[in-house]
């Protein structure tokens, strides 16, 4: 491990150990949506993880590993249950102290140590990177407490009609996916694809044209929504953005970044199902992410890394997938339940942000940094 790795690895532990701070315990170990976990149990997780890669699969060390799989292994110990068999924040600090300690003895023998994980720096790349997402992950958990406490919040009341601007991009073949040492198994292998031509909106969709897709009845307008979107919309009864909240003759809006106005942010907190429904009310249609990842690498789409962009596309298995380091990573979402998103969010670190990075999703799922791209 290079100078340069360590010290990147020392910032994404102590940017995970910092999110136990301003918060009281209550907050720490509250489960702020039915599909987070807790921040205490995600700090935690992340320095197991590392140990666990490291030291029981590199080295054979199950000393510690043993104690805590039981907690820290997700398909081991449903979400509702985690928060009472958390540690103490003090207790947490102390062991993930330890735990890095640990790590860093045997990063310091894993230069001399012949293992297949270890080989070209797979194994550091994949520790960042878990680093990293939980980083993320703890961004929205840390947004759904405050939405539920005292956001900071910014009020939209002026709608605006879709954009019309388009980028044309023609037919060709490119290569899609990733080659690099960093890729997970589900961008893997890279492979030519052809993509016909298509047009794309040079930037996301904003919360004012949302807002008028709003104020002409898109929500009540089955016409618009695919049948299990309509079903879910209506059970649900989805009305609007997660953290849009309605005010006299417009709407607050938990808002992270108050350099961007308001209306022409990007609007998220929005699930698969409402960025189609938009989509089909706009006259447009959801890029494919192969055809997101030809704008994104020939340099066509503005304003990326605010938020993850829904693609049209099904999770699925490149051809010539094999998974790796694990079965669990991509395997079980390959179910065609999940659809793809792409890009960045303001929340995602620098690891993750590549042309070729898959993230994955339910429908449904609306406390994301989640928005829309259209296509035509």
């Amino acid at each position: 491990m290079t100078e340069s790795s360590a010290s990147r690895l020392l910032a994404l532990r102590c940017a995970s150990q910092a999110m136990l701070d301003g918060r009281d315990e209550a907050a720490l170990r509250r489960q702020s949506h039915p599909e987070l976990s807790p921040l205490l149990w995600h700090v935690g997780h992340v320095f197991f993880v590392e140990h666990y890669w490291l030291a029981e699969r590199v080295f054979g060390d199950r000393s510690v590993t043993d104690r805590w799989r039981g907690l820290y292994f997700p398909e081991e110990c449903q979400k509702h249950t985690r928060s009472i068999r958390l540690p103490d924040p003090a207790a947490m600090r102390t062991w993930t102290d330890q735990v890095a300690a640990l790590n860093d003895h045997y990063w310091a023998r894993a230069a001399q140590h012949p293992h297949a994980l270890l080989e070209r720096g797979y194994l550091h790349a994949f520790i960042c990177q878990h680093y990293a997402q939980h980083l993320e992950t703890m961004r929205l958990v840390v947004a759904q407490l405050d939405l539920a406490d005292d956001p900071t919040v910014a009020t939209l009341d002026t709608p605006d009609d879709v954009r019309r601007e388009r980028v044309h991009i023609p037919g060709h073949t490119m290569q899609i996916g990733s080659a690099g040492i960093d890729a997970y198994d589900n961008e893997k292998p890279a492979h030519e694809r052809t993509v016909e031509a298509f047009d794309v909106a040079p930037g996301p969709v904003s919360n004012a044209e949302w807002l008028g897709f709003m104020r002409d009845g898109g929500y009540d307008r089955h016409e618009l929504w695919d049948d299990d979107g309509w079903r879910w919309r209506c059970l649900d009864r989805v009305e609007h953005p997660q953290h849009w909240r309605p005010v006299d003759d417009g709407w607050q809006i938990a808002w992270h970044d108050s350099r961007t106005p308001i209306a022409e942010a990007p609007v998220h907190g929005i699930g698969w199902y409402e960025a189609r429904a938009f989509a089909r009310y706009a006259g447009a249609r959801l890029p494919a992410e192969h055809e997101w990842e030809a704008a994104a690498r020939s340099e066509h789409l503005n304003a990326t890394g605010q938020v993850w962009e829904w693609c049209d596309s099904a999770f699925k298995p490149y051809p010539g997938f094999t998974a790796f380091p694990y079965d669990g990573y991509s395997k079980p979402w390959f179910d065609g339940h999940h659809y793809v998103t792409r890009g960045s969010s303001v929340h995602t670190e620098t690891e993750v942000k590549r042309p070729g990075f898959r993230n994955f999703y339910p429908p449904t799922h609306r406390h994301i940094f989640a928005g829309v791209r259209l296509a035509w």
